[in-house]
């Protein structure tokens, strides 16, 4: 068994958000990293790639989800399943929104046209 304190979590912030790893091969030995994204209105997220699935589930707030294209109002309860490889984009509703996440150690994300450019997420690892 291994517990990771809520005083052990690792924060990060971006331009649009504010991630807080709860559990990552690097906090706690996870297989799968789990985080938390916190986005206050007015900072959509860059359109982006990530090279493996994604699961978010929207526990506060709302969020536009663009998928390849596709958009998708999200509200608290809420969970999206994002395939591997395809192009995202999360836009905060009015009151911003607060997402639990998860997915397989060692993703990437990348921006499009920019495959070669791959990087680890620092609150996946």
């Amino acid at each position: 068994m291994r517990i990771v304190r809520s005083t052990e979590s690792r924060r990060s912030e971006t331009p649009a958000a504010v991630m807080t790893t709860l559990a990552s091969p690097a906090l706690g030995g996870a297989t799968a990293p789990l985080w938390k994204v916190e986005a206050a209105p007015g900072t959509a997220g860059p359109v982006h790639h990530i090279d493996a699935e994604q699961v978010w589930t929207v526990l506060g707030g709302s969020v536009t989800a663009t998928v390849d294209g596709e958009a998708a109002d999200l509200g608290a309860g809420d969970t999206i399943v994002i395939a591997a490889g395809t192009a995202r984009q999360f836009t905060p509703g009015p009151e911003g929104f607060t997402a639990l996440c998860t997915g397989p150690a060692g993703m990437q994300a990348y921006l499009p046209g920019k495959e070669d450019a791959k990087m680890t997420p620092p609150w996946t690892a």
